[in-house]
């Protein structure tokens, strides 16, 4: 079976082609056209910016990615993410399914980054599974039974993990996107420097639930406070941003190794763009390893933790096995979309 994907929920347009033989993944292809140097002039993605760049790229990349081949299937990000964004790859692929009478299958955007973690080592990941969801939009705690069954128990009350990366980096004037920036400029700081909220860290009501609004915040009036007392210096910049960063990991990581220690888990998977943070990973590992070393953990390469098509197509393959698919006609948009 090869499965072409697409993807096209926020600024990344993207398309692959994954080829599955006897249950063995070949990633035949994996093209993804960026747009951050368009968004950096505006310090974050605007919308229909992004929709007017997809129209221009969507068709040359899955001409590339497909090179000459027709797929079995086609699996495209149907939601949640940008409607307008997301409106030209379900057009593209409803088009393509059309003319060439193929299968097509509707994919939630963040399923595809749990499913990242299936394209390198899925023979050892068992169920159920806990998944750390990390990415601009969305912060979540996720309890997957088997491929398709999940149950959410905790997620971001405001805003997403990304998202505070990007606002603190605005604040911080470091430039779009925030995430590469704050992780950079933080290897020159000390993160003991200055003391930032925890939020909900030891709420029993909210035990799995996010917040990281307050320590955005928090960082706003540290810089602001650092000014009024003439304490301020470019110098500073390096250890607000560690500390920033610090908080954040130490609140993911808690809240992972709390959901292992109440749910009878196999296997912890992580996934989205802040998945590629270094201190993350490695302190993930420490806290897991050290904690509960007879559970597995997985996190994807970092060329999977971004926007890409290759895991919107990984996760339509489980869906084709079960020939959940949806007719090119009746396939919508759904901007707001739960697992």
């Amino acid at each position: 079976m090869t499965i072409l994907g697409i993807e096209s929920s926020c600024d990344e347009t993207a398309a692959a082609l994954l080829e599955v033989t006897r249950g063995a993944f070949r990633l035949c292809s994996n093209v993804v056209a960026s747009q951050i140097d368009i968004h950096k002039q505006y310090g974050g993605v605007v919308p229909e910016v992004a929709a007017r760049n997809h129209v221009l790229t969507i068709l040359p990349v899955i001409e590339e990615a497909l090179n000459g081949r027709k797929p079995d299937v086609i699996a495209v990000t149907a939601g949640p993410g940008l409607v307008t964004s997301l409106g030209v790859g379900v057009l593209a692929a409803r088009t393509v399914s059309s003319l060439w009478n193929v299968p097509l299958i509707g994919v939630n955007h963040i399923e595809g980054h749990l499913y990242a973690n299936f394209l390198s080592d899925k023979r050892s990941i068992q169920f159920p599974a806990l998944v750390l969801i990390v990415s601009g939009g969305h912060t979540e705690l996720v309890i997957m039974k088997d491929h398709g069954r999940y149950k959410k128990i905790g997620q971001t009350l405001d805003d997403a993990a990304g998202e505070a990366f990007d606002k603190v980096a605005k604040i911080l004037e470091l430039g779009y996107p925030g995430g590469p920036a704050i992780s950079r400029c933080a290897e020159r700081g000390d993160s003991a420097r200055f003391d930032f909220p925890r939020a909900l860290l030891d709420s029993r009501d909210r035990k799995y639930d996010f917040s990281f609004s307050g320590l955005k915040t928090a960082v706003l009036y540290c810089l602001r406070d650092l000014k009024e007392t003439k304490k301020y210096s470019k110098r500073l910049v390096p250890h607000l941003c560690a500390a920033f960063q610090q908080a954040v990991v130490d609140v993911l990581i808690a809240k992972t190794v709390r959901a292992v220690e109440n749910y009878p888990i196999k296997s912890v998977l992580l996934g989205g763009g802040v998945v590629a943070n270094a201190l993350l990973r490695s302190q993930m590992r420490s806290a897991l390893s050290e904690s509960h070393p007879n559970i597995s953990l997985h996190i994807p390469p970092l060329s999977y933790c971004t926007d890409n098509a290759a895991m919107i197509a990984t996760a339509g393959y489980f869906q084709a096995k079960e020939r959940n698919y949806t007719p090119w006609q009746k396939l919508n948009v759904l901007g707001e979309w739960e697992l």
